[in-house]
């Protein structure tokens, strides 16, 4: 009798083995893709964030020496900003168009230098420059320092800079050959520049390292700009 059920159990066993069902194989998972805008952010989208004014400076700028003094900066919780005209620094290493025999004011020297120890190149990097510290405004207290990325927008074209150069302490409104060349401003350092319509937004803690490098400022400032339009 034992053999016949341990006969009986073995043709079970073969059964079930017989008509089990294969596992169904796995399926794989479809994520919906990731998308990114990256579509550059237009002069109109950076003007929209900065219609408003919240003055972080304690006094007001002039745009330049005998104006009226009624350029406040401004502030948000990424940028600072300020509008105002555009005068041509051509300071820093000469070259060709940026030199004592072109620029009667010319200075072989900015506040910031290359990684190299030399000068900035006024007419090779496009830079901004900010007013000296002092109890108007001191830019250091708010994230601003050599190589922080700005967005210069003029008459619909933005331009991307670093902070290469410090000015007067009461005067703003100033940026490189390179960068009013790259905005169609004329850039003569004797007769370029415009004399108002300039916003100048510096994002707060940013930093181009090395500070001469003109495309990491470009994309990190393509970077910053769409997340500050869109609200930080």
């Amino acid at each position: 009798m034992r053999v016949r059920l341990l006969t009986l159990a073995a043709a079970g066993a073969a059964l079930l083995a017989a008509t089990t069902v294969p596992a169904a194989p796995a399926v794989p998972r479809h994520e919906p893709p990731v998308r990114r805008d990256d579509r550059p952010v237009s002069a109109a989208e950076l003007l929209a964030r900065v219609r408003d004014c919240v003055p972080v400076s304690r006094g007001r700028y002039r745009s330049d020496a005998g104006a009226p003094a009624d350029i406040p900066v401004c502030g948000l919780r990424e940028a600072v900003f300020w509008e105002a005209d555009m005068d041509i620094d051509c300071d820093g290493r000469p070259g060709p168009r940026c030199n004592p025999h072109t620029d009667p004011a010319f200075l072989a020297a900015t506040a910031y230098a290359q990684s190299d120890g030399r000068p900035l190149s006024a007419e090779e990097l496009p830079f901004v420059v900010v007013p000296a510290p002092s109890g108007i405004w001191d830019h250091r207290d708010h994230g601003v320092r050599g190589g922080s990325v700005a967005a210069v927008v003029h008459a619909g074209r933005v331009q991307y800079a670093v902070v290469g150069d410090v000015g007067p302490r009461d005067i703003i409104g100033e940026a490189s050959y390179a960068t009013a060349e790259a905005l169609g401003v004329d850039p003569d350092p004797r007769t370029g520049g415009t004399p108002s319509g300039v916003t100048y937004i510096v994002f707060k803690g940013s930093r181009v390292d090395p500070v001469e490098d003109r495309a990491a400022a470009v994309l990190t400032g393509e970077r910053l700009a769409r997340w500050f339009a869109r609200g930080g």
